[in-house]
C-alpha cells in the first residue's frame, strides 16, 4: 500500500460515500459529488468497500472508482 499512495494524500481521507434507500451510492471528494453508481455497479462497490480490512484500502477503492485521480489532476 506505501508504494500505491506515497505522499499520503489518502491518509486524509478525502473520499466518502452515502448509500440511498434505493441503493444509489454516491462518492463524494471532500465533500464535493464526483460520481454516482446505481445497479450492479453499486452492488459491487459495496461488496468491495465492505470487504476492505481499513479505512486507507477504502479511500483507495473510492479513487480508483472515480476515475482521473490516478494522473495527478485532483487538485
Amino acid at each position: 500500500m506505501n508504494n500505491i499512495d506515497r505522499k499520503n494524500r489518502l491518509g486524509d481521507e478525502p473520499f466518502n460515500f452515502r448509500v440511498t434507500k434505493d441503493h444509489t451510492v454516491f462518492v463524494d471528494y471532500y465533500g464535493r459529488l464526483v460520481k454516482t453508481l446505481k445497479g450492479t455497479e453499486a452492488e459491487k462497490f459495496l461488496k468491495r468497500i465492505n470487504a476492505a480490512e481499513n479505512t486507507t484500502e477504502q479511500q483507495l477503492i473510492m479513487a480508483k472508482i472515480t476515475g482521473n485521480f490516478k494522473r495527478g489532476n485532483e487538485q
